[in-house]
This record gives structure tokens, sequence and C-alpha cells, in this order.
């Protein structure tokens, strides 16, 4: 991992985490990450960071604090994360994560979340290779209505 800066998330790499997105996913080449990344740079809440190689953005990370509900105390989700495929394997990921997971260590959060399709094969390996496992919660899902 030569050369990767790893560092908090700015406005100004949301057509960087766009185009991370789209070269894994194919989709979603026009959402607005602008707007999405507002609440992540301007809150104490978030936590976003971004992976910087030679001054292009290679990857990045995106996690908010939850306090209290449902039972939980006060803990941490990760919501977002992608890592440019050019460099998978790098430990780009594990890198990102070690950053998030250090910043709510020092805010006293002991749990952090994230939610993975079961299907994600590739993700859910990565997570089990930074310490994640099954949880004691169920995610439950509400599609609109079709009327």
């Amino acid at each position: 991992m030569e050369n990767v800066v790893i560092r908090k998330l700015r406005l100004e790499d949301a057509d960087a985490v766009r185009r991370i997105q789209f070269e894994i996913t194919k989709k979603g080449e026009d959402t607005d990450y602008r707007e999405s990344l507002k609440a992540v740079v301007s809150g104490n809440q978030h936590v976003g960071v971004a992976a910087e190689r030679d001054g292009v953005v290679v990857g990045y990370m995106i996690s908010y604090m939850l306090f209290g509900g449902f039972g939980l105390s006060k803990s941490a989700w990760i919501t977002n994360f992608g890592v440019d495929p050019a460099y998978m394997g790098r430990g780009i990921g594990k890198s990102l994560a070690k950053r998030i997971l250090d910043e709510y260590e020092g805010r006293g959060v002991t749990h952090v979340y994230t939610a993975v399709r079961w299907d994600s094969v590739d993700l859910l390996s990565f997570f089990r290779t930074i310490g994640f496992d099954r949880s004691t919660l169920i995610n439950l899902c509400k599609i609109g209505d079709k009327r």
C-alpha cells in the first residue's frame, strides 16, 4: 500500500466516490454523492474517510453513530464503502476500516455494525477478515406501496 494516505472524506471527493461506486457496481452513475456527503463532512455523528494515492481518491468508507434505540447503547454503522477495483487486494479497505474503528473506539463506541447482502460473498469475506460476525440484530425492510 505504497503512497496511500488515509484522511477525512471531503465534499470535493463526491465525484471520486461516484466513480468508484460505478466501477464496482456499474450502477448509480447519476447519484448525487455531493448531496450525500454534505452530512458526512459537516457533522460529528458521521465518520467518512478516503484513501488517496498520488492525489487521487482510490477508496472510501462512510459510517455514522447512533445513540441508543432498540436496546442498543451508543453504536455505529458502516453504511457505504468502496475501493477502486484497480487497487483491490492491497489492504486499502483494511486501512479505511482501521481508521474508522479507531475513531469509534476513541469515542467509546463498542459496537460497530454493517449490513451486507447474504449473496455478497466478497463483502462478507472482507468484513469477516476485519473481525465482523453475525449480530443479534435482524434487518427488516419495508418496500413502498406500488399503488
